[in-house]
């Protein structure tokens, strides 16, 4: 365990892979998608022990629809900050989605090193489901 409390993403085990993978679940219930019918959930480990999640939110305007990434990120932010180390997202029927290009690189942006994501294809690191991500660095002079 870390000093905060947090199970280091190296150390996850299925049990802890099951219970976020719930936790995504449940927010996936509480997604607003009357117009795509399409519901997704999203929940994440932060490195000092918090569960944030998210739900999509769709908007008349499809332009303006939200990811349940985006609103992950808000709670991370609104929970006091942070870092992600694991990650689940699951679509309609509970099974396990990858995150579109877009909420990837929102996930690049609040990673902590190690990250890891559960994925269709197994667990993943974030730099295999982005590789060669543009983040903070390249916007450096």
């Amino acid at each position: 365990m870390t000093e905060a409390g947090a199970v280091p993403t190296q150390e996850l085990t299925e049990a802890d892979w099951e219970r976020l993978r719930a936790t995504a679940a449940d927010a996936l219930e509480l997604a607003y998608a009357p117009y795509s019918g399409y519901r997704v959930g999203a929940a994440a480990l932060t490195e000092d022990g918090r569960t944030v999640r998210g739900c999509n939110v769709e908007n008349a305007s499809f332009g303006v629809t939200l990811c349940a990434e985006c609103a992950l990120v808000g709670q991370l932010h609104l929970g006091g900050g942070g870092r992600l180390t694991a990650f689940v997202c699951v679509g309609g029927d509970g099974r396990l989605i990858m995150p579109c290009g877009r909420c990837r690189q929102l996930l690049w942006e609040h990673h902590a090193p190690g990250m890891v994501l559960l994925t269709p294809a197994g667990v993943r690191g974030i730099e295999d489901v982005l590789p060669q991500a543009f983040g903070p660095g390249d916007l450096e002079a």
